[in-house]
């Protein structure tokens, strides 16, 4: 199984799919590479604080390589104080509006040198890997997502696999030039990450967005968005800003 993981992660480094929405968005490139740079003034993740303690914006550094209908990408997340970080991996296909996706998440620790990157072991690792099933009609402006961690760090009280399992469903309208409103309610569906492991469904995110998209007469263009995000499971508000590069 550990050789099988690594092979995983070593495989989705190359392989290639089908570019995500969003970001700072320009006329194809002449490469199949992208490199892109987002930024969140608060790290907030489906309703989830991510840094809950000397809270801090955070960067995410990316590297993708998309073709025909596969997509697959590296990314980092940093905080601007240096107390937290972030490795994802993930590949995934696209078929007539259809996305399923793997990916790996994985949290260094940024204070001592302890890290077990290579560990996949089922009791001993601390990666987390999800598997997600995306459906988004090019006709409708809505989509649903349904994600599961199978495997990795995500234990439940008992130390068992606790397979959290996440759904979301989001709409948005666009007006005027480059405006966008877009609302997404997510919710946890068994005792998992979402909610302390201590309840079954709930609602654990609702975000209202608002995106202005601001246009470069060199076809670049770069989203501002605000966020009012709500978690009525941990009974926390959120309001966050946060924008995109894609290069």
């Amino acid at each position: 199984m550990k050789i099988l993981l690594v092979l995983f992660l070593i495989f989705s480094s190359f392989v290639t799919a089908t570019a995500q929405e969003g970001g700072c968005d320009r006329a194809k490139a002449e490469s199949d590479f992208y490199l892109g740079l987002d930024f969140q003034s608060k790290y907030v993740w489906r309703g989830q604080e991510m840094i809950t303690q000397e809270s801090s914006p955070v960067v995410f550094p990316s590297l993708g390589y998309g073709k025909n209908d596969f997509y697959a990408y590296v990314m980092g997340g940093y905080s601007l104080n240096g107390i937290y970080s972030e490795i994802d991996l993930g590949v995934s296909y696209t078929y007539k509006g259809i996305i399923l996706g793997i990916n790996d998440y994985y949290y260094p620790t940024t204070t001592i040198a302890d890290d077990n990157y290579f560990d996949f072991g089922k009791n001993t690792t601390g990666h987390w890997l999800e598997a997600a099933l995306t459906i988004a009609p090019e006709s409708i402006p809505a989509y649903v997502v349904l994600s599961n961690f199978f495997y990795g760090a995500d234990k439940n009280l008992d130390g068992r696999q606790a397979y959290s399992t996440y759904v979301e469903l989001g709409a948005h309208y666009d007006f005027l030039a480059g405006e966008r409103l877009a609302l997404a309610v997510g919710a946890a569906l068994n005792e998992s990450c979402y909610n302390n492991y201590e309840q079954g469904f709930g609602i654990c995110n609702v975000e209202l967005k608002y995106t202005h998209t601001l246009q470069f007469s060199n076809e670049w263009s770069l989203p501002l968005n605000v966020s009012y995000i709500i978690n009525p499971i941990r009974e926390k508000a959120f309001v966050n800003f946060s924008t995109s590069f894609a290069f």
